[in-house]
């Protein structure tokens, strides 16, 4: 498959090279997830919904064109505060949100019954579980009535709402757009969108993996179909690796019959259009990673861990899903101390566990997986002035980012996964030339594959094996691979993550008009 070739280039270039495609294609961000929340005052006073910026992965990875550029960015109402301010502007966007902000937001208010079906029955229990390889298939799923009717009355109708909220959006604007789509909630809206923008540029980037024809074959056809003709309507669709790359192409080939699917270039031709597949792991800011790990807050977190931990350190952050498989890294962590009991007292575990959609049963039942094995570890090698596991359940990422700096070893084993950002942000903040333990379930595997130590994501021996040399491997060596994995990270950061894209989207506009 033929892959972006990019040349890194300054900041000053990059911006100069999205300033250039952006006055020929006015910038439109979808999302379901926006930058900006409104909050409801306490007294709840009519007019006072105060903005905050949210934290999110596309939010942190388009940070650099927030007081650069001005664009629209599309996303769902998700809170009484987002309704209340949508209801204000009426048809129109809330322009710019924050200080420092010269984008413009446009809130989809959907049905509040039909956002529950589309977020809480489709998207989150079954295709994002489905698309991170995590159904038992003779088990589960099972696609009952429920899901038909949530995919009709709740997924249709979301991404129907986002689509009509595109084309408005649109209708001010002097050329055809640059429509920029993000993640698993909106599949549907580029065949839509397409309809009444035939000449809009429309990119959509994957944030999670991308599964086999055989995974796939668990939906109905109806359903599934549809998503791939949504999808095929693009001229851009981004994926995290090779491997996702590859089986996208593959699910073209299998179900869209009419297509003629190029591996070698990744392309997908249908009814004369023609989609091209590339690959965008994403990527971290290293400056702005930093300037966080040195702020005052951080300090004083990085301070008191220091207090307590005299020993060498085995890290790990994480939302507490099933995909991110922080119950086997546990598991290798008690082989290692069965196997090496002169390790007791002398390393420590770290975990920094974000509580991820507690709503759902199987989330809810990993949680206590996860907390039932801590307490297995620690009541069987713990002592009265030492406990082997130290777990913090909050979305703290200021106090997680002071952890990453005191890791001797960093573990991310993931089963199956996106880009795991943790995996470059640790090296960035890392005092002590942390070593990475990486499963190759995680896309970040591709690029970091050769400066990291590699683990199947299920072999616990393995990563047992893979922990003790990180924590027990010479300095040279520790100095020789952390140089190598800090300079692959700074290399491929987000300024090479938003110019490749944008390098392709004006090799893209160079062709058509060429046409």
């Amino acid at each position: 498959m033929a892959r972006s070739i990019y040349v890194r280039h300054t900041v000053e270039q990059v911006f100069t090279l999205c300033k250039e495609v952006l006055a020929e294609h006015p910038l439109i961000v979808v999302s379901n997830r926006g930058p900006v929340e409104y909050q409801l005052p306490l007294n709840n006073a009519i007019g006072s919904s105060q903005p905050r910026k949210r934290s999110s992965t596309v939010s942190t990875a388009l940070n650099a064109l927030f007081s650069s550029t001005d664009f629209s960015w599309v996303s769902s109402a998700m809170g009484e505060g987002d309704r209340r301010i949508a209801e204000q502007a009426g048809e129109l966007s809330v322009k710019p949100p924050l200080p420092g902000f010269r984008t413009s937001l446009r809130f989809v208010v959907t049905p509040r019954r039909a956002y529950h079906k589309f977020y809480n029955i489709f998207c989150n229990p079954l295709l994002w579980f489905l698309q991170h390889y995590m159904w038992s298939s003779p088990y589960t799923p099972n696609i009952d009535a429920s899901v038909y009717d949530a995919w009709d009355t709740g997924y249709v109708i979301v991404n129907q709402s986002f689509a009509d909220a595109v084309v408005a959006e649109a209708k001010g604007l002097s050329n055809s757009p640059l429509v920029m789509m993000h993640d698993y909630h909106l599949y549907l809206v580029p065949g839509m969108v397409r309809k009444h923008l035939p000449n809009a540029v429309l990119h959509y980037l994957i944030h999670i993996p991308w599964p086999t024809p055989h995974i796939w074959q668990l939906l109905p056809a109806n359903m599934r179909n549809a998503i791939f003709d949504g999808l095929a309507s693009c001229d851009i669709i981004g994926f995290q690796s090779e491997l996702d790359a590859h089986n996208f192409l593959s699910c073209c080939h299998t179900f869209l019959l009419d297509a003629e699917v190029n591996f070698e270039q990744g392309t997908v031709k249908i009814s004369g259009h023609t989609a091209r597949v590339h690959i965008y792991p994403l990527a971290v800011n290293a400056e702005e990673v930093r300037q966080i790990a040195n702020s005052p807050r951080a300090q004083e977190y990085e301070k008191r861990m220091e207090t307590t931990i005299t020993e060498r350190l085995i890290v790990r952050v994480d939302r507490a899903e099933p995909n991110k498989n922080v119950v086997r890294g546990f598991r290798a962590y008690q082989l290692m101390l069965q196997r090496h009991p002169e390790l007791l007292g002398n390393v420590k575990f770290l975990a920094f566990l974000a509580p991820s959609r507690t709503h759902i049963k199987q989330y809810e039942r990993y949680l206590q997986e996860i907390d039932e094995v801590i307490r297995d570890i620690n009541r069987s090698f713990g002592k009265p002035d030492w406990q082997p596991i130290q777990a913090f359940y909050e979305n703290n990422y200021v106090q997680a980012i002071a952890g990453l700096r005191l890791c001797d070893a960093l573990l991310v084993n993931p089963v199956n996964d996106g880009t795991s950002l943790v995996a470059k942000e640790g090296p960035i903040v890392s005092s002590k030339k942390m070593v990475l333990v990486l499963s190759e379930g995680s896309a970040t595997y591709d690029q970091l594959k050769d400066v990291a130590l590699t683990v199947s994501p299920a072999d616990i021996e393995g990563t047992s094996k893979a922990l003790y040399q990180a924590i027990s491997m010479s300095q040279d060596e520790r100095d020789r691979r952390f140089k190598a994995l800090l300079a692959k990270i700074e290399q491929e950061d987000a300024l090479w993550w938003l110019g490749t894209q944008f390098e392709d989207i004006k090799a893209l506009s160079s062709r058509r008009t060429k046409r």
